[in-house]
């Protein structure tokens, strides 16, 4: 798992989290992170980065579907 961040130190802190998170899960399994448990895993964010924790959980459900709309088309 690797991962491309241009941001603020929470944003690459939340980036870094999910990925270790993801680490040895399945697709299944890493498809339920949720927003929460990026934010959890990393002990809380401020309220005002928080959204950081959003956009990692977003990212990696992006990478998945993308991951699962190539496996189709082959």
């Amino acid at each position: 798992i690797k991962f491309q961040t241009f941001g603020c130190a929470a944003a690459i802190a939340t980036s870094s989290m999910i990925t270790e998170l993801a680490k040895g899960k399945t697709i299944e399994e890493a498809e339920k992170i949720t927003r929460d448990d990026v934010a959890d895993a990393l002990e809380g964010l401020p309220p005002i980065k928080m959204h950081c924790s959003n956009l990692a959980a977003d990212a990696l459900k992006a990478a998945i579907e993308d991951y699962k709309r190539r496996r189709k088309k082959k």
